[in-house]
């Protein structure tokens, strides 16, 4: 049965609609591809090829510490535990940090050396253990980058060496390194490490953004020479946190420069509000035949939108209800939805869900109801 629908209220509506100045273009790059989101909202700021399937280079070792970051998290493993250096491991080509073969290396310091002095060595140290060989181990990679609808990437090792169809996207790296942010905000402090010493040799992190931006703690640099020099970058500034990748860019020095024109036109242009929080009261609405005889309605995610700065007054939301509402109803049931727009364009559609169980009432509050509903036009 088709449910029937009621406008309950205007949340914010903006009491001004004067004319605003355009959004200026986005920085002209000499990129192969890039991307730029807020990572909070998701909303794109600003995009070229974003969904061109080029190949990675180190970017690839975001997914290889997402893929470890999980294991952790579903205590697998610790980052105590102790890692045997095989000879596979330690004859890694490319950037190392200079693990030795048949030596034992405690996982987090094989993290630390993997994000911050990007070691192939450790990639390969840290697939083993958590998986038992390295092709199980791109095996759960690929697995992860499935379940957050990375569609343009496919993994072929841990390190991001080239090999035949290892490829991804800078949508799809924006997609993980929003994932990493979210998920293992207690990690996330080793991306903004300018060095780390492992086996006497003290290495850079080779994001220059970290020494001359003071917003920007992340994330992953990446080169190849058919890749070309990639970075995947971070910035936090009053609360808005936003996320740029660029990817095939002809120098060093440019993917850094061309990474913070990124972010600094996003700083500039857009502003992001927190709309709702997850779990908050936003509004009560009747529950017939129930004890309690209403329900408290909140939303299941942190809700945010990110507008053109100096427009929050044309932002507006708005609630609609289930006309008719019977208990029993259950804990995060879907009872109606929060629709926000933006002058006149809709930003977010998300549902609204109880906040707590409303059961089934006694017989004759059950017969009361269902007389007045009756009764009701």
């Amino acid at each position: 049965m088709a449910r029937a629908w009621v406008l309950l209220s205007v949340l914010v509506v903006g009491a001004s609609h004067a004319q605003q100045n355009a959004i200026p273009p986005p920085p002209e790059l000499a990129a192969k591809s890039y991307y730029l989101i807020d990572s909070s909202s998701g909303t794109v700021l600003a995009e070229g090829a974003a969904r061109e399937r080029l190949e990675p280079a180190s970017l690839t070792k975001l997914m290889t510490a997402y893929t470890v970051f999980k294991a952790l998290d579903a205590k697998q493993v610790a980052l105590e535990d102790v890692v045997r250096v095989s000879e596979k491991a330690w004859r890694a080509s490319g950037s190392r940090m200079f693990i030795e073969v048949a030596t034992d290396v405690s996982v987090q310091d094989l993290l630390r050396g993997m994000i911050v002095q990007s070691g192939n060595d450790a990639s390969i140290a840290l697939a083993e253990h958590i998986s038992g060989s390295v092709p199980a181990f791109v095996e759960l990679m690929n697995d992860y980058a499935n379940e957050l609808g990375m569609t343009d990437t496919e993994y072929r090792n841990p390190t991001g060496l080239p090999a035949a169809e290892h490829l991804s996207s800078a949508h799809d790296a924006a997609i993980l390194a929003r994932a990493i942010i979210r998920e293992f905000p207690e990690y996330y402090g080793w991306y903004s490490e300018r060095e780390y010493t492992y086996n006497s040799i003290t290495q850079h992190n080779r994001n220059a953004l970290l020494w001359r931006n003071a917003s920007v703690d992340g994330l992953k640099t990446g080169y190849t020479e058919a890749a070309g020099y990639c970075l995947v970058s971070s910035a936090e500034r009053s609360g808005m946190r936003l996320i740029a990748v660029v990817m095939g860019m002809p120098t060093a020095a440019a993917r850094a420069n061309a990474s913070e024109a990124l972010l600094e036109y996003g700083f500039r242009n857009f502003e992001t509000h927190k709309i709702y929080t997850r779990g908050q009261e936003v509004a009560k609405t009747r529950v017939w035949k129930g004890t309690p005889s209403s329900v408290a309605l909140g939303l299941r995610d942190d809700l945010y939108v990110t507008i053109p700065r100096g427009r929050y007054p044309e932002l507006a939301a708005t609630m609609e209800l289930e006309k008719t509402l019977v208990a029993p109803v259950d804990e995060a049931d879907p009872v109606g939805e929060v629709q926000v727009s933006f002058d006149g364009r809709s930003l977010a559609v998300l549902p609204l869900v109880s906040l707590h169980d409303v059961p089934t009432a006694g017989l004759w509050t059950r017969l009361a109801d269902e007389v007045r509903l009756w009764l009701a036009p």
